[in-house]
């Protein structure tokens, strides 16, 4: 996944990139901590999907996302061992930026590329959590907030206010 920004690339993230990933994840997600090997699983199972943002070389934002079973996201800092044989959505683990990229555009840029790979992947949908209150930014894009009575329980485990959401892919 390469997008070129006015003032910055996402580029297709790496194995050697995880130490930047890691340090963003840790400023970013303090209320939802994963391990260094977490993210770097997601990077050796499904690269494709897995981006980084540099601004005049220095990594800035990070997204993690692959293949995977509808309505099943997987919980916070659990390995996934293997991508399924047959997904039934392309699921959006997470995308983070630091402030100094913020509202540059870089998030809605990286979301459409993310669209554009599941849609190309055959994906019927795309699926992700959304946490800090970001329901209204995946809304812009279509996602819609789905309720899933078995995914309850799960969803706390990130906090009240997480959200499964869902964006079909027209086919």
């Amino acid at each position: 996944m390469q997008v070129d920004l006015e003032r910055g690339v996402w580029r297709p993230a790496t194995e050697r990139d995880l130490p930047a990933i890691v340090a963003i994840a840790d400023e970013i997600h303090v209320a939802y901590p994963e391990d260094d090997a977490i993210i770097a699983e997601r990077l050796r199972l499904y690269p494709r999907g897995c981006a980084l943002l540099e601004v005049a070389g220095k990594p800035l934002a990070y997204t993690l996302t692959h293949p995977w079973h509808y309505a099943e996201p997987p919980a916070l800092n659990v390995m996934l061992g293997a991508l399924p044989e047959h997904a039934t959505t392309y699921y959006i683990h997470d995308i983070a930026l630091l402030s100094e990229v913020r509202g540059m555009g870089a998030a809605g840029a990286i979301v459409k590329a993310i669209i554009a790979e599941a849609e190309a992947a055959g994906a019927p949908n795309l699926s992700l959590v959304a946490v800090n209150g970001s329901v209204p930014f995946w809304s812009r894009f279509g996602f819609v907030v789905t309720e899933e009575p078995a995914l309850t329980k799960k969803l706390l485990t990130y906090d009240a206010d997480a959200r499964f959401m869902v964006r079909r892919i027209a086919g």
